[in-house]
């Protein structure tokens, strides 16, 4: 895919650019607008935004502005923010002292959570920044929803740009690196303490048991970005829990094929009509699964989850929960005698992202089957609500430089998908 199916040659950068822009607290802030195109510093990049994909966190930016945890009192009322921190990138004018390592044309993805203080506009903080040692892309920093990105030197110095490996991975797909870098992230927490026999030492490993038996308790968005990783461990058997028959439906028609060609026992269960503690003690003889993936945000499923572990196991609680609402029941006996660990994590690393790109390269995973909308910048807003509302199972992704009248709605996307959506127009 070249720079001219996005419009223009790659060192052409227009004086201004259209960007989801927030000037103010609530969506009737929120707007796409034209402004200007950032100028480059000697110690940063200019990037042409490929694809963005709609993170539900951007809610809560919109809904709290500057009370949010990521901006330490900035008032977008005063500074206007950019919004997006999922996307791939392709670099299109270079900072005088970074000549010798970037090129233009180069694709990236850059990892939105920063560990680092503010370098730019310090007086725009709280307490002139004081004491903030992490930034955001699409908060503080600029964001992707827009047709041009800076790549300023926090994102640089912390090592958050991280290099697309392979020239053929789809622009919509390196963007879906961030959000499954979270579930990736997620499963490394996973550690298996193992003993060959009472003398000898034992012996951790990191990830999700291999020829174990993985549970993901929810089968939205973020519960298939689970199975989808969970693949490369090589469990013996993955198994699928929920409510809605649609949802468990879709899990067999987009990893089903794969867990067969795989040697992968794909289970799914409908807990409105069995139980899943039933399922598993079947699968395992009762002794119970080896890892439990609890990837929707509720007390009973956490609760109910304990029910499920073997010896040894691990539970990871990845579904957050409301504030006022996080105190949960945990069974001492279960922790105590089956010896199990519980954990958790709420984000990917610059390292996650690059292996999940490296995962997309090597096709062991499908970030497209992930994708359920499609639209262009003026999308953004109306993708926005609806996440919301809740009303998008999957995630939806935006093409700032490709104008579409209306959104498109797909079971997955593929790589072909996206050559005829930007070349034609047609999927």
């Amino acid at each position: 895919m070249s720079s001219e199916q996005l419009g223009g040659e790659s060192n052409y950068v227009p004086a201004t650019m259209r960007a989801l822009v927030l000037d103010g607290i609530g969506f009737e802030h929120l707007a796409i607008k034209s402004v200007p195109t950032p100028q480059v510093g000697p110690s940063q990049l200019l990037a042409r935004v490929d694809a963005a994909g709609i993170c539900t966190s951007l809610i809560k930016l919109i809904e709290q502005g500057p009370d949010h945890k990521l901006m330490y009192g900035w008032d977008p009322a005063q500074f206007p923010l950019i919004l997006g921190d999922e996307g791939s990138v392709t670099i299109v004018k270079v900072g005088e002292k970074l000549q010798t390592a970037y090129t233009i044309g180069q694709r990236f993805v850059v990892q939105p959570a920063v560990d680092h203080a503010p370098v730019n506009h310090r007086e725009r903080y709280r307490n002139g920044g004081v004491g903030i040692n992490k930034v955001a892309a699409g908060y503080t920093l600029a964001g992707h929803l827009a047709e041009y990105i800076l790549i300023p030197e926090e994102v640089l110095e912390a090592g958050c740009l991280l290099p697309i490996p392979d020239a053929g991975v789809p622009f919509a797909h390196a963007a879906m690196s961030e959000p499954i870098s979270c579930a990736l992230s997620a499963q490394e927490h996973h550690v298996h303490i193992s003993q060959a026999n009472p003398p000898v030492a034992r012996q951790a490993a990191v990830g999700l048991k291999p020829r174990g038996v993985t549970v993901v308790i929810g089968a939205g968005a973020m519960g298939r970005m689970h199975v989808d990783i969970a693949f490369s461990y090589g469990p013996r058997a993955i198994v699928v829990a929920d409510f809605a028959a649609e949802r468990l439906d879709l899990v067999q028609s987009l990893f089903g094929a794969r867990a067969a060609k795989l040697g992968i026992e794909m289970r799914t269960v409908n807990v409105g009509s069995e139980k899943t503690s039933d399922v598993i003690g079947a699968m395992t003889d009762w002794q119970g699964a080896d890892d439990v993936i609890v990837a929707v945000g509720s007390k009973k499923a956490i609760e109910s989850a304990q029910e499920l572990v073997a010896r040894g196991a691990v539970l990871n609680l990845f579904g957050g929960l409301k504030k006022g609402d996080e105190i949960v029941g945990i069974d001492a006996g279960v922790v105590h005698y089956k010896e199990i660990n519980v954990t958790g994590s709420s984000g990917g690393s610059p390292w996650d992202i690059a292996q999940v790109l490296a995962l997309i390269a090597e096709h062991k995973i499908d970030a497209g089957a992930h994708i359920t909308r499609v639209g262009d910048l003026e999308h953004a807003i109306e993708f926005l609500q609806l996440v919301k509302a809740q009303q998008i199972d999957g995630k939806a992704v935006v093409y700032p430089h490709r104008r579409q009248q209306s959104i498109l709605q797909v079971p997955s996307w593929s790589a072909q998908n996206e050559v005829a959506y930007l070349q034609e127009g047609k999927v």
